[in-house]
Protein backbone atom coordinates (compact mmCIF):
# COMPACT_ATOMS: atom_id res chain seq x y z
CA UNK A 1 0.00 0.00 0.00
CA UNK A 2 1.21 3.57 -1.16
CA UNK A 3 0.45 6.22 1.13
CA UNK A 4 0.98 10.04 0.61
CA UNK A 5 1.91 12.77 2.90
CA UNK A 6 1.73 16.47 1.60
CA UNK A 7 3.08 19.62 4.04
CA UNK A 8 4.02 23.15 2.92
CA UNK A 9 0.66 24.68 2.25
CA UNK A 10 -0.32 28.02 3.91
CA UNK A 11 -1.37 31.32 3.05
CA UNK A 12 0.87 33.72 1.48
CA UNK A 13 0.78 37.20 -0.26
CA UNK A 14 0.72 37.96 -4.06
CA UNK A 15 3.63 37.53 -5.55
CA UNK A 16 4.77 35.34 -3.13
CA UNK A 17 6.24 31.79 -2.84
CA UNK A 18 5.79 28.35 -1.76
CA UNK A 19 7.60 25.15 -2.04
CA UNK A 20 5.05 22.18 -1.43
CA UNK A 21 6.72 18.65 -0.49
CA UNK A 22 5.06 14.87 -0.86
CA UNK A 23 6.56 12.15 0.23
CA UNK A 24 5.69 8.43 -0.18
CA UNK A 25 5.68 5.54 1.58
CA UNK A 26 5.57 1.80 0.92
CA UNK A 27 6.81 -0.82 -1.35
CA UNK A 28 7.83 1.14 -4.49
CA UNK A 29 10.00 0.52 -6.82
CA UNK A 30 11.74 2.95 -9.37
CA UNK A 31 9.12 2.95 -11.96
CA UNK A 32 6.66 4.91 -10.73
CA UNK A 33 4.67 8.69 -12.06
CA UNK A 34 4.44 11.08 -9.68
CA UNK A 35 3.09 15.44 -9.52
CA UNK A 36 1.00 17.83 -8.49
CA UNK A 37 -2.86 18.28 -9.49
CA UNK A 38 -4.84 21.55 -8.05
CA UNK A 39 -8.63 22.36 -7.69
CA UNK A 40 -9.91 25.71 -6.66
CA UNK A 41 -13.26 26.21 -5.35
CA UNK A 42 -16.31 25.51 -7.66
CA UNK A 43 -13.47 23.81 -10.33
CA UNK A 44 -12.38 20.83 -11.54
CA UNK A 45 -9.47 19.36 -10.19
CA UNK A 46 -6.41 20.20 -12.84
CA UNK A 47 -2.86 18.62 -14.04
CA UNK A 48 -0.21 21.03 -12.97
CA UNK A 49 2.71 19.32 -13.70
CA UNK A 50 3.72 15.24 -13.34
CA UNK A 51 7.16 13.66 -13.29
CA UNK A 52 8.50 10.11 -14.12
CA UNK A 53 11.54 8.30 -11.88
CA UNK A 54 13.55 8.74 -14.42
CA UNK A 55 13.25 12.85 -14.56
CA UNK A 56 10.45 12.92 -17.84
CA UNK A 57 8.46 16.27 -16.83
CA UNK A 58 4.73 17.15 -18.64
CA UNK A 59 4.15 20.19 -16.95
CA UNK A 60 1.01 22.45 -17.80
CA UNK A 61 2.06 25.47 -20.25
CA UNK A 62 0.44 28.02 -18.46
CA UNK A 63 1.91 27.26 -15.23
CA UNK A 64 5.49 26.35 -16.39
CA UNK A 65 7.51 30.13 -15.50
CA UNK A 66 6.25 30.02 -12.23
CA UNK A 67 5.53 26.48 -10.60
CA UNK A 68 8.65 23.85 -11.03
CA UNK A 69 8.25 20.21 -10.44
CA UNK A 70 11.40 18.28 -8.96
CA UNK A 71 12.46 15.16 -7.34
CA UNK A 72 14.00 13.25 -4.93
CA UNK A 73 14.38 9.93 -5.28
CA UNK A 74 16.29 8.97 -2.68
CA UNK A 75 13.58 10.09 -0.52
CA UNK A 76 10.88 9.48 -2.47
CA UNK A 77 9.73 13.12 -2.43
CA UNK A 78 8.24 15.38 -4.78
CA UNK A 79 8.48 18.82 -4.43
CA UNK A 80 6.53 22.12 -6.05
CA UNK A 81 8.06 25.14 -5.78
CA UNK A 82 5.52 28.06 -6.57
CA UNK A 83 6.36 31.74 -7.24
CA UNK A 84 5.05 34.75 -8.27
CA UNK A 85 1.66 33.34 -6.91
CA UNK A 86 -1.48 35.01 -7.49
CA UNK A 87 -4.54 34.90 -5.96
CA UNK A 88 -6.26 32.96 -8.75
CA UNK A 89 -3.84 30.14 -7.84
CA UNK A 90 -5.66 29.20 -4.05
CA UNK A 91 -6.71 25.88 -4.71
CA UNK A 92 -6.09 22.52 -2.17
CA UNK A 93 -3.05 21.28 -3.92
CA UNK A 94 -2.67 17.48 -3.82
CA UNK A 95 0.02 14.93 -4.48
CA UNK A 96 -0.21 12.25 -6.85
CA UNK A 97 1.61 8.60 -7.59
CA UNK A 98 0.47 6.58 -10.22
CA UNK A 99 2.94 2.90 -9.57
CA UNK A 100 1.84 0.15 -11.72
CA UNK A 101 -0.89 1.01 -13.06
CA UNK A 102 -2.74 1.93 -9.98
CA UNK A 103 -3.01 6.07 -8.54
CA UNK A 104 -2.72 7.10 -5.11
CA UNK A 105 -3.87 10.26 -4.19
CA UNK A 106 -2.23 12.74 -0.77
CA UNK A 107 -4.87 14.21 1.27
CA UNK A 108 -4.32 17.40 -0.39
CA UNK A 109 -3.00 20.83 1.09
CA UNK A 110 -4.97 24.06 1.02
CA UNK A 111 -2.59 27.01 -0.39
CA UNK A 112 -3.98 30.23 -0.17
CA UNK A 113 -2.94 33.32 -1.75
CA UNK A 114 -4.63 36.70 -0.69
CA UNK A 115 -3.32 39.94 0.95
Amino acid sequence: QVQLVESGGGLVQPGGSLRLSCTASGNIASNYVTGWYRQAPGKQRELIALMSASGITNSVDSLKGRFTISLDNAKNTVYLQMNSLKPEDTAVYYCYLNYMGRGYWGQGTQVTVSS
